[in-house]
């Protein structure tokens, strides 16, 4: 009796100890934290103080982003007449000269976006496939591996600098950037699903009589043929995002009107490009889930509302993406 009594104090004092461990642990990971955390602080110069100095600046730069007006001419509101004076006069949408349709930085912003992502298509095709293990034996598929992961560690705004040379900063090199980009973040994406595909459709193939191309066509490439549409809409939904930051660096489009405008330190002119961009994005978007949703079955796709509430933190994203 004696000897369980002892085994259960032996327990109690293991589960004792245990806790007292887990509290000096929970303890070092949050003062190592809290050292991190505060010296990350300092490196970058953050300070309240300096909010609280330059907050009647920033009070008064809110102002000229919304410029009071009112709507039908008795409620309070913002002057959206001021917006679209400037959406008009610098054409952010589109204009008619003589007849004829002249598209403007939005359009621009969305053919980067899109020419970029279909410029990148063959390249991540065929690193995805050359990827995937199932494909090219281990550990030769590394190399193709480690290609796409040398692309995704450079964001695309480095690779747009990068390409300088070739043609300055210009929608050319952004388009040429955003391709370049496409190719590491889709390709990986392609070769994950590569690596998930049933063996049943391959054994197949191979009893045909089948060569190794027509093996990964028919037997491979068939099978995810539904989640390839669904990674590219969602790449191409990223791309126009960083194809507006493009424009900051110098590239064109919405992001080169944001920066020009930031320059001379024109709010109101700025917030009408933010809310050109933002129904560019939210509209590309919602597309590109309505097709994922479509192609998919019956799975849901983002809400429209979701779509508008999480905008900021994707364009944040896409800065470095």
């Amino acid at each position: 009796m004696s000897t369980q009594g002892d085994r259960i104090q032996d327990a109690l004092k293991n589960i004792r100890i245990a806790k007292r461990v887990r509290l000096l642990f929970s303890l070092v990971v949050f003062v190592l934290f809290a050292f991190i955390f505060t010296n990350a602080l300092g490196e970058v110069g953050f300070s309240i103080s300096e909010i609280v100095k330059y907050w009647p600046d920033f009070s008064e730069a809110l102002g000229d982003f919304f410029p009071p007006g009112s709507l039908f001419g008795v409620i309070p509101f913002v002057d959206l007449g001021e917006y679209w004076a400037f959406i008009q006069d610098r054409n952010l949408l589109l204009t008619f000269e003589n007849g004829n349709p002249v598209l403007g930085a939005m359009f621009v912003t969305f053919a980067m976006g899109f020419a970029g992502t279909v410029l990148g298509i063959p390249g991540a095709l065929l690193l995805g496939v050359l990827g995937s293990e199932r494909v090219t034996p281990y550990p030769f598929n590394f190399i193709f591996r480690g290609t796409m992961s040398v692309i995704r560690s450079i964001p695309a705004l480095v690779w747009a600098l990068i390409y300088i040379p070739l043609g300055g900063v210009s929608p050319f090199t952004a388009t040429l950037a955003i391709g370049t980009d496409t190719m590491g973040n889709l390709g990986r994406l392609f070769t994950d699903a590569l690596e998930e595909v049933e063996d049943g459709p391959i054994e197949a193939i191979e009893s045909t009589g089948a060569n190794g191309p027509q093996k990964v066509v028919f037997g491979m490439l068939s099978q995810v043929f539904t989640p390839f549409i669904a990674w590219t809409m969602y790449i191409l939904e990223i791309n126009v995002r960083i194809a507006v930051t493009m424009g900051l660096i110098g590239g064109g489009g919405l992001g080169q009107v944001l920066q020009t405008q930031r320059g001379l330190f024109k709010y109101t002119n700025m917030m009408a490009t933010i809310l050109v961009i933002f129904v560019l994005v939210v509209s590309v978007e919602f597309v590109s889930q309505r097709v994922r949703s479509y192609i998919r079955g019956n799975e849901e796709g983002t809400s429209f509302l979701k779509l508008i509430v999480e905008f900021p933190q994707r364009m944040a994203r896409s800065m470095w993406q």
